[in-house]
């Protein structure tokens, strides 16, 4: 009687910002991997751009047959620290959260949302609360503010402006 192939998906620890370089590394070895991404809005050299930035970072996942695969190269490749484990098992990512992983199809993570209160910070030590309206191109952005029991709308470098944190 043959053995039956059952090929699972696994998750693999990857060294500190080093995720593609794992990726890559583990693609030249014939492994089937998955990195999902997403698209993230940051704020550099003052302006706002769009960035894809992995889902789970400092993580991918990699299928894997439990008789037919080689899995000792995959500890020494470049970029890969080691399989997750468990009891010192590596345990098998359930169908359905890699169903989930694959057909993630999320938003762009904004930095700002309409509504988010956002803390103006000037060159001197004043610093001004406002609510964000909405982006005035990659450089500036629209904030309500409110002075003297007035709202007023004032377009404001975005290098100037920070998230205030949610409470939760």
């Amino acid at each position: 009687m043959q053995a039956v192939k059952e090929k699972r998906w696994y998750l693999v620890q990857c060294k500190p910002r080093q995720d593609l370089r794992a990726l890559a590394n583990l693609q030249q070895q014939h492994y089937e991997c998955l990195l999902p991404m997403r698209q993230v809005e940051r704020i550099s050299h003052g302006i706002l751009q769009l960035r894809s930035e992995p889902l789970f970072p400092g993580y991918l996942f990699i299928e894997l047959d439990t008789l037919q695969d080689n899995w000792m190269p995959i500890r020494s490749t470049r970029g890969v620290s080691q399989i997750v484990r468990f009891d010192n098992t590596p345990l098998p990512v359930p169908h359905s959260v890699m169903e989930g992983v694959r057909s993630h199809t999320a938003a762009v993570a904004r930095l700002f949302q309409a509504g988010d209160r956002v803390r103006i910070s000037g060159s001197g030590s004043l610093e001004v609360e406002a609510i964000f309206e909405a982006r005035d191109g990659a450089e500036r952005v629209i904030l309500l503010l409110n002075l003297l029991q007035r709202e007023s709308r004032v377009s404001v470098p975005v290098i100037q402006v920070q998230p205030i944190a949610h409470d939760s």
